[in-house]
């Protein structure tokens, strides 16, 4: 094991009990992300001339659909935890559990934020570009839900910002180093650029309705591949 002189300590728990309710950090982070999404996408909207309150009444439907789409990627390309041998079907409900996967928040969100666009008379693709850059700032939010449960890293690391993982959270074959590449925030950071860099366009350039959706969808799949490629932990999350 070797001496690492600086690095990001992580937290030794990600659930408090207000009584029989758990608190848990990882619903925090998305809960404050969602939030922020609604403010950013509202100001954007109504400053281009949309209602007031619509993309609040959007988000009634695209939320659930959204968390409801999660489960299912995740179920879909993790089958063998809840299927099979000693395996229990209803526990693809236990939500509360973990797993969740994002591309299926993506997915079903968009789904159910097309229903909504259709109900009330508006454009889907006015309502995305006007939500596109909050929504990364979200993504980039709920990350500090991947730093509680101490997962979302890459290999060890000398580095001073290298992150500090419990050695049960460790991979067994990294079992004797202490300290590990923050990838979680390397996504949080690259998410707050990109969003960044939407909004930059969209005040800079006329871009035709949907492309700026499209550079979400394109310019996050990119950092989700890369984040992905440096990722050594289970992935059990968004």
């Amino acid at each position: 094991m070797h001496t690492i002189a600086t690095f990001i300590p992580s937290p030794s728990n990600g659930v408090w009990h207000i009584g029989p309710l758990p608190l848990r950090a990882y619903a925090l982070g998305i809960i404050g992300g969602a939030m922020a999404a609604l403010w950013i996408g509202e100001k954007r909207f109504v400053a281009r001339g949309g209602r007031e309150g619509l993309i609040s009444d959007v988000a009634i439907w695209a939320i659930p659909f959204g968390i409801v789409g999660a489960r299912i990627y995740h179920v879909a390309t993790d089958p063998e935890l809840y299927f099979g041998d000693g395996r229990h079907v209803l526990d693809t409900l236990k939500i509360w559990n973990g797993g969740l996967g994002i591309w299926g928040a993506i997915a079903g969100g968009a789904v159910g934020a097309l229903i909504a666009c259709r109900r009330y008379g508006v454009s889907f693709s006015s309502v995305a570009d006007a939500l596109a850059p909050g929504l990364l700032v979200a993504q980039a939010i709920g990350r500090i839900g991947n730093y509680f449960n101490q997962e979302l890293f890459g290999k060890p690391t000398d580095l001073p910002w290298g992150l500090e993982i419990d050695v049960e959270q460790r991979p067994a074959q990294y079992i004797n180093e202490p300290t590990f590449q923050p990838t979680f925030l390397y996504e949080s950071l690259c998410n707050l650029v990109l969003a960044g860099a939407l909004l930059w366009i969209d005040r800079r350039f006329k871009i035709g309705p949907g492309r700026l959706l499209a550079m979400y969808v394109l310019g996050y799949g990119v950092i989700r591949f890369v984040v992905e490629g440096m990722r050594i932990d289970e992935a059990d999350h968004l």
